[in-house]
């Protein structure tokens, strides 16, 4: 198990685009592009032999492994080509889930300055 985390990294390389713009389809005669904010990430260790590996130390005859990784895409619209041109439409469900806590998070920092004005 050499270097998980790079060889998981560089399978996954070609994923990138994909993942952010999906493949065009057609409906009613307009293509539509959907459009994804996502990203990824991996992780691995390892440790051998005995003695001080890192600045760990390792008693016994040692040995270990370890591994993992995980994803998440949001989609946030799709672009959408028709006579008239080309427009972005965005996802109305996504913007409203993100918004929430934006604005909750806005309202209470509001309800602080309000409070230390009053003092």
């Amino acid at each position: 198990m050499t270097k998980l985390a790079l060889e998981l990294a560089d399978s996954f390389k070609a994923v990138g685009v994909t993942t952010v713009y999906g493949d065009p389809v057609d409906v009613d005669g307009e293509k539509l592009l959907p459009v994804a904010l996502a990203w990824y990430g991996f992780g691995a260790g390892e440790a051998e032999g005995e003695g001080d590996t890192s600045s760990k130390t390792v008693s016994g005859n040692g040995a270990g492994s370890g591994g993992g990784g995980g994803g998440f895409a949001l989609p946030i619209g799709a672009y959408i080509k028709t006579r008239e041109g080309l427009r972005f439409e965005p996802n109305i469900v996504s913007l409203v889930a993100v918004g929430i806590p934006f604005v909750w998070v806005v309202g209470k920092a509001l309800s602080f300055v309000i409070r230390a004005l009053k003092k």
